[in-house]
């Protein structure tokens, strides 16, 4: 329950309210219905802070702020809220992502304050497939072991470079990504095709829910681009985390890679919305 201020920090005692909010679409909230599934609602456990938004005595809105900055089920007055207590907050995290409209005018309302972004990428296509891909999977790609996370580091260096443009070893030397990286490897959704030492191909269920995932990451090595690799190994990923995962497999992609669209669509994918992402 809200009290007087348009936003407040959560806790314990709005768990059922929160559970209702990112029940409303699964796909959509899936990377912060994950964190609140491991962590709870409480700050010290979460390791962000949930804010919310409500009027008279129901809790309409929400927003991660931890690395991220996330809103959930956020109309415009609920997105002006938020902004306001991030511009009060400053600036603590290295993105904001979310539905396309409500994270965009989330970035226009902090822009003159928190500007200039390094990119701006308003239009994500979210996509998910909930049934048996469409194109045959690579039989290959499996799921990468704990011993093999030196075998996979390079090319998830590599895949995050390219995406976000900046490499992920700066500042601490990797150190957190690596442990990222273990951690997805070591709860088994880190997939891949290695062959010789050497992966191929790689993609890594970074959220997930049991109604619904995430994949992200995908990446093929750059000499075998074009070839279908991309194609079948995401097919393959589809299948095995439909089957040890989530029902529901979901991605987004940027709209200007025609490439990986393509991919998708060959695999089943279909869109059912649009995620913004600003990168800092």
């Amino acid at each position: 329950m809200l009290r007087t201020s348009p936003t407040r920090l959560l806790d314990a005692r709005d768990a059922e309210d929160v559970a209702r909010l990112l029940a409303v679409d699964p796909v959509a909230d899936v990377f912060v219905a994950s964190r609140v599934l491991l962590g709870g609602v409480e700050e010290r456990r979460l390791g962000a802070q949930l804010w919310g938004y409500g009027e008279r005595g129901r809790l309409q809105a929400l927003c991660y702020s931890g690395a991220n900055l996330v809103p959930v089920q956020a109309r415009p007055d609920a997105v002006r809220a938020f902004a306001d207590r991030a511009r009060r907050q400053g600036r603590r995290c290295s993105s904001i992502v979310g539905d396309a409209q409500a994270a965009g005018l989330l970035w226009d309302l902090l822009a003159p304050s928190w500007g200039p972004a390094r990119d701006v990428r308003p239009d994500q296509p979210l996509l998910v497939a909930d049934g048996p891909p469409a194109s045959r999977p690579d039989p290959r790609v499996r799921r990468v072991q704990p011993h093999e996370v030196d075998v996979l580091m390079p090319a998830c260096v590599a895949m995050f470079t390219e995406e976000v443009g900046v490499s992920p070893l700066l500042g601490d030397g990797g150190a957190l990504y690596r442990a990222r990286v273990e951690e997805l490897v070591a709860q088994g959704r880190a997939y891949a095709l290695i062959e010789d030492g050497r992966v191929l191909f790689k993609a890594e269920v970074g959220a997930a829910t049991p109604h619904a995932c995430q994949v992200q990451g995908v990446w093929v090595e750059p000499a075998l681009r074009s070839c279908g690799l991309g194609t079948a190994g995401t097919a393959a990923v589809v299948e095995l985390a439909r089957a040890e995962v989530a029902p529901v497999v979901s991605l987004y992609v940027n709209d200007f890679n025609t490439a990986a669209r393509r991919a998708y669509a060959k695999v089943g994918f279909r869109q059912v919305g649009s995620l913004c992402s600003v990168l800092f």
